[in-house]
């Protein structure tokens, strides 16, 4: 099979490969232009998401996609279901609003909690972080796909099927003709 894949390879002219690349070049570019008109759209950093653990279940599960928006002129409310990072961590935390605090000077705190978790997520937050504000939110979760990350979840579990499944993909843009 790598052998027939590698005369098909041999057997482009020039022009064929640059348009191949040029090719999967604007497939690469379309795809960050729709993710990045997403992140306007909805006002989030993050538009798409997928849930890591089981801590917001029987809610969401672990692998389900969740589509987030997040509008600031509309203040957060308990029950509802947030996104939010924590200074010093790289991976999104999805939780409910468990409490609401807003002063009378305008400013909100509030505090979540998994669903499946016995405590609030103060054990989460930074250091001497008590609650979140607006500015931690990422997004608010408006709609979800059940167990359609899982295929995100299994190529950050096992990084060699990531670069297989990547390199497959590049292969075939390249080789392929039409």
């Amino acid at each position: 099979m790598l052998g027939s894949v590698l005369e098909e390879f041999k057997r482009m002219n020039k022009r064929q490969f640059f348009y191949q690349v040029l090719s999967f070049g604007m497939i690469v570019s379309s795809a960050l232009m729709i993710w990045k008109g997403l992140m306007v759209v909805t006002g989030s950093e993050s538009p798409i998401v997928v849930v890591l653990s089981g801590s917001m279940e029987p809610a969401f599960h672990r692998g389900d996609l969740l589509f987030l928006t997040n509008p600031t002129e509309e203040p957060v409310r308990v029950g509802e279901i947030v996104v939010f990072k924590i200074e010093g961590r790289d991976i999104p935390i999805v939780h409910r609003v468990l409490k609401v605090h807003e002063k009378e000077n305008g400013t909100t705190k509030f505090l979540t909690k998994g669903d499946n978790n016995r405590v609030d997520d103060r054990g989460l937050y930074a250091p001497g972080q008590l609650w979140l504000t607006p500015k931690d939110v990422v997004g608010r979760a408006k709609g979800f796909l059940p167990y359609v990350g899982m295929v995100t979840i299994m190529m950050n579990e096992y990084p060699k099927l990531k670069y297989a499944v990547l390199a497959c993909l590049g292969l075939y843009v390249l080789i392929h003709r039409e």
